[in-house]
């Protein structure tokens, strides 16, 4: 899955590296979870199986990042009269265009296709009737692909996200905001359903809250329009969004907008996360020969992670760590890279001049790191370069451009967060 191996230094070491990320990617394929749920029209369960004929209709909302290829599997083995698919653009799911509608829209940020999507997905089950079934497959990047925002414009709803996704906000955090600014997220989606039906969810959020995948679109909102004025103040966003948005966070705070579901109307079953990544990654590392240990759930901001990787890294009796999660970036510079290549150039230069060399690496499992083509990063503090002043500027990719290592995957339609590996040389 990796495309580019060619254009990477292949030491044996990084050779290893690869061989171990690919291990995890191939296993976040949503199709290898999906099939022991979903029977020829039945949908088997961890203690009970449903029928799916005794239904007058099924249908299908798939939505997210990997929506397209759960759709193409689910698709193959239930008989939907109609569905709707979100995905992001360049996707093209192979399915029947007479029955599903799909729909590419905007990610990282929405566009008006986005707006399209959420406005659709209202109508469309609005129609629904009492023996009719749903079934929702949802990944993460459903909350940019799938708008309708509350009382403020579609060009103020994308300043919103840019805005959060600048921030340093952790993903629970940006999910707060968007679901109190929205008509379908934190569960509001289904409340007007007239049907039952089932959600199945990839979760690309540390610690699988269902009120974050997606911002909840099929789940239901634990958070208040209180705990998104604190938000607000955390990051000192309050100059910076724009006045609709904050006019409808304090309207609802005043009781003005009714609150978010507290209740969910459906069930919701996790198929797939991380961790799942991490540990099959582990095996394969173990199989390579390597005593390896594993550090999950890196959710801090990326001056902590990096100090706990390296920490690690430096006082480890194991030689490989796998480690797993989506570190936070609080962007000040212009330049270009995302969160893995940034996490990978302050490891090197945290990690550089030690007795030991290490080589590091971390990847998007949707193949998108940041504003670049690329899915992260691979490079060996056997190499004396300077990456201060790109760190500086946010713009690590440009560091790694210029001396290599940019990992290139495309599009994975996975996406169960991010994945590294950090292997000390003999």
């Amino acid at each position: 899955m990796i495309k580019n191996p060619s254009k990477l230094t292949l030491n044996s070491d990084s050779k290893a590296i690869l061989s171990i990320l690919t291990e995890g990617l191939e296993i976040s394929n949503p199709s290898l979870h999906l099939k022991k749920y979903i029977l020829k029209n039945k949908i088997q369960l961890p203690s009970s199986q449903i029928d799916l004929k005794k239904y007058n209709h099924l249908f299908l909302i798939a939505i997210g990042k990997s929506a397209g290829t759960m759709a193409e599997f689910i698709s193959k083995k239930i008989d939907f009269k109609k569905g709707i698919i979100v995905v992001p653009k360049g996707i093209m799911p192979k399915i029947k265009k007479s029955v599903f509608e799909i729909i590419n829209a905007g990610h990282p940020l929405p566009n008006q296709n986005s707006f399209k999507a959420g406005k659709n997905l209202v109508s469309f089950l609005k129609q629904t009737t009492k023996n009719d079934f749903v079934v929702f497959l949802i990944s993460g990047g459903g909350s940019a692909l799938s708008v309708y925002p509350n009382s403020i414009s579609l060009r103020d709803k994308i300043l919103v996200n840019e805005k959060l996704i600048q921030s340093g906000a952790n993903i629970n955090e940006i999910a707060c905001i968007r679901k109190h600014l929205s008509l379908i997220k934190g569960g509001r989606l289904i409340q007007n359903m007239n049907c039952t039906g089932i959600s199945f969810l990839i979760s690309d959020v540390i610690g699988d809250d269902l009120g974050t995948i997606s911002s909840g679109i099929t789940y239901c909102d634990k958070s208040s329009f209180h705990d998104a004025i604190k938000i607000v103040k955390k990051f000192s966003l309050e100059r910076k969004l724009p006045k609709s948005a904050l006019s409808v966070l304090n309207s609802g705070l005043n009781g003005k907008i009714s609150e978010t579901p507290k209740k969910p109307k459906i069930k919701n079953f996790i198929i797939l996360n991380n961790y799942t990544s991490l540990s099959h990654m582990k095996e394969k590392s173990k199989k390579l020969g390597y005593t390896t240990s594993v550090i999950p759930n890196i959710i801090d901001n990326i001056n902590q992670v990096t100090n706990i990787l390296a920490n690690a890294a430096l006082t480890s009796k194991s030689r490989c760590i796998v480690f797993g999660g989506e570190p936070t970036v609080r962007v000040t510079g212009n330049g270009k890279g995302g969160r893995n290549q940034e996490l990978v150039l302050r490891l090197y230069e945290k990690l550089k001049n030690n007795k030991h060399n290490f080589t590091i690496a971390s990847i998007g499992t949707d193949g998108i790191d940041g504003n670049t083509k690329f899915a992260g990063a691979i490079f060996s503090t056997e190499y004396e370069y300077d990456g201060k002043p790109y760190i500086k500027n946010n713009d690590s990719s440009s560091f790694f451009k210029k001396y290599g290592g940019l990992i290139k995957t495309g599009i994975t339609q996975n996406n169960v967060n991010d994945i590294g590996v950090i292997l000390r040389h003999n």
